[in-house]
């Protein structure tokens, strides 16, 4: 274990010094591009204006033959680019690929200062997080790199759901943990082939009536996902770090990723991946407060006064739990605000 007192000291000589918090920054989605397509590529400084954060995706989908190309196309497509208040960020290759060394060597040296955060996948313990801790130190001592790279997990197995309070708890350049549910419903053998979402299948039945066991009795779907997120999010936010959704991969169906992200967003979660340019509008709407909300938390804390005691405001009770909750959802409300000139005079904070 870790002297407590060394956990924010550099890894390596010349490193930049760890971050004591997680700065909270705008990030409702997480915007994939393939940096070895030419055309996908040529759409990101156009794509970085729309998006809260953008990022070159270097590993599953991407093709064997191009591993190389996606690396050194998103170095050019960095070092070109202007990203302004938008993040940057990459999936390098998982930890046990033959890529990922080159991957972290390569970007680090080449595009450090110009990178936020790293997403690692398929993060299974605390290990994997102190391996990577280590090299980005090495990697940005090196590259003279000024300001320490975050690292973001990928929760895609049941070891890595069974540690992932330990993986959330492992850095102080942990920034948080995406749901990957296709590969962690892989892992588990949960019989779904879909990439997130809900299954039919996946259901409680109303009582029967009478005798007849098959009539009127109406079905409502389940979520699969319920418990893994509503885990994942204890874990960030026990650590202070920020849980999101990850994919959804039915396209087409925009109402029920609607769903999938509103879900994920009311437990807790502050954005969502983005696989299309059609997802970025849906994450946009879901993980920005509505205006009836933030005028009715509004509301609430200017009643509380010093948060202490109970009012009632329409017939309901407030207290200082709900005035807590309150807060958070103002917090958010600046946060975008400041970043969104719509919802700044939306929310009219």
């Amino acid at each position: 274990m870790r002297n407590p007192r060394a956990f924010l000291r550099p890894l390596a000589v010349g490193a930049p010094a760890p971050l004591s918090e997680v700065p909270f920054r705008p990030s409702r989605m997480i915007h994939f591009f393939d940096p070895s397509n030419e055309k996908m590529a040529a759409k990101v400084p156009d794509i970085a204006k729309k998006v809260d954060i953008i990022l070159g995706n270097l590993e599953d989908a991407i093709k064997t033959e191009k591993k190389e190309a996606a690396r050194q196309g998103l170095v050019d497509i960095a070092k070109a680019t202007d990203f302004g208040d938008t993040q940057l960020w990459v999936r390098v290759n998982s930890l046990d690929s033959p890529w990922v060394l080159d991957d972290l060597t390569t970007l680090v040296t080449e595009i450090g200062d110009k990178l936020d955060v790293i997403m690692v996948p398929k993060v299974e313990g605390a290990q994997d997080i102190h391996y990577v801790d280590r090299l980005l130190a090495q990697l940005e001592a090196k590259g003279n790199v000024q300001k320490p790279l975050l690292v973001h997990a990928i929760l895609e197995t049941a070891l890595g759901m069974t540690n992932v309070e330990e993986i959330a708890a492992a850095s102080p350049r942990m920034q948080g943990i995406s749901l990957g549910p296709a590969d962690l419903a892989a892992s588990r053998r949960m019989k779904t082939t879909r990439v997130g979402g809900g299954h039919p299948g996946y259901l409680v039945r109303q009582d029967p009536t009478g005798e007849d066991l098959t009539e009127g009795r109406t079905t409502y779907q389940q979520d699969l996902w319920h418990y893994t997120i509503a885990r994942m999010v204890d874990a960030c936010a026990a650590n202070d770090i920020l849980p999101f959704y990850g994919p959804f991969g039915d396209i087409k169906d925009v109402v029920a990723c609607e769903d999938q992200f509103r879900n994920a967003f009311l437990l807790g979660c502050v954005g969502a991946w983005s696989l299309h340019p059609v997802q970025i509008d849906i994450a946009k709407k879901v993980f920005s407060p509505s205006a009836e909300d933030v005028a009715h938390a509004k509301e609430v804390v200017e009643a509380m006064g010093d948060g202490s005691g109970a009012v009632m405001i329409n017939g309901k009770m407030e207290d200082d739990a709900s005035c807590k909750q309150c807060l958070v959802m103002l917090d958010l409300a600046r946060e975008l605000a400041e970043r969104d000139p719509e919802l700044r005079e939306l929310y009219a904070l």
